[in-house]
């Protein structure tokens, strides 16, 4: 990858990054999937959004999907006081949430600033120093003086809420600090694939999509495949990277700077092997760093999608980012780069026998 490439990947993912698109409420993100993919773009009743390139019809129709939902917060009630109360969207660890800044953005698009309240250490009990508190128990302010006022900034019910966090590229210009890397990075993977793939000739059909609604169930998912109806599924996933104390070398899957992670298995799939031999043997050919991950936690929108219909053949690829479901994501820029390169290089080389082969099962 040449160093415009690489820029442009930067620019994106500041982009993607900084788009407020907590799950359900994606608008903004949807805004540059469509401004940077111009013509053909559409979406469907779920608020998924595609981009096909048309190939010939004897040809695979291959799915590029990343989704486009980050984990954020919703508004359950506004106190008399004027603080906020809320619940989850998707899966927050409270130790991380305490004292952090965050974007409400209103129904009329307007984001109110705000911070989520911690006590002092001074007013700690020992006993609440021992403990993590219930996010049940957290509350946002806003400086609002009472409950009037915080109205009449134009916060309701149902308001996403989003980390508010800036995007850094960190002493070591590579290493990216931002929100959202999961999953904006596989979405301005995707993004980046599409662009390039347009400017060759190549007889697949591909359809880059971004999905809603991942980090609360994988949701968008189950409706993008109906919609795509693909042979093969590609998902493009910001994956939790492992690479610091407390896990040893012998058990690291996806540390930054050490390629893309190619996902045997987690508890939402059991991917197809044939396909995952298939995309090794594709980055070894093109020199392209990797590494094998079985996960015993969490799930990416391969689950609904390799049992749409007849079943679809998937593979997860994944940008490792450190510190994913919190407000700062870390990510190697040459991972991010490698990603891209693999995704393209698979969309030219799949071919009718391959799809054939990963999908017909005739051992």
């Amino acid at each position: 990858m040449n160093d415009s490439m690489k820029e442009k990947g930067i620019e994106l993912l500041e982009k993607l990054s900084q788009a407020h698109g907590a799950p359900g409420q994606e608008n903004e993100v949807r805004r540059i999937f469509r401004k940077e993919l111009g013509e053909g773009v559409h979406t469907d009743r779920a608020g998924n959004i595609f981009c096909e390139k048309k190939g010939a019809a004897d040809h695979p129709r291959i799915l590029i999907a990343a989704h486009m939902d980050e984990v954020g917060l919703a508004v359950q009630s506004i106190t008399d006081e004027g603080l906020i109360r809320f619940v989850t969207l998707g899966g927050w660890w409270a130790h991380t949430l305490l004292a952090k800044r965050v974007r409400i953005r209103t129904d009329e698009g307007v984001e109110i600033p705000g911070v989520i309240g911690a006590k002092p250490p001074h007013f700690l009990s020992e006993t609440e120093r021992e403990k993590v508190m219930n996010i049940e128990e957290m509350f946002i302010d806003v400086g609002a003086r009472d409950a009037d006022e915080a109205r009449a900034f134009g916060i309701g019910l149902g308001d996403a809420v989003v980390p508010d966090s800036s995007f850094t590229r960190m002493r070591n210009p590579d290493l990216l600090l931002s929100k959202a890397f999961d999953d904006r990075a596989g979405l301005s993977a995707a993004i980046q694939a599409a662009v390039e793939t347009g400017k060759t000739s190549h007889p697949n059909t591909v359809i880059f999509a971004g999905t809603v609604q991942e980090e609360v169930g994988t949701r968008g998912a189950r409706a993008a495949a109906f919609s795509a109806s693909p042979d093969l599924a590609i998902v493009a996933e910001g994956a939790p990277a492992d690479d610091f104390p407390g896990v040893g070398k012998q058990d690291r899957q996806a540390a930054i700077g050490c390629g893309p992670q190619i996902r045997f298995m987690d508890p939402s799939a059991i991917l197809n092997r044939e396909f995952i031999r298939f995309v090794i043997k594709t980055a070894e050919k093109n020199s392209i760093p990797y590494q094998l991950a079985v996960r015993r936690k969490g799930g990416t929108d391969a689950a609904p999608i390799h049992l749409h219909a007849r079943g679809v053949p998937t593979v997860v690829i994944a940008v490792p980012s450190r510190y994913v479901h919190t407000h700062n994501t870390i990510l190697d820029i040459s991972d991010y780069l490698d990603t891209v390169k693999l995704i393209i290089k698979l969309i030219e080389t799949i071919d009718g026998d391959t799809t054939q082969r990963i999908g017909g099962f005739s051992d």
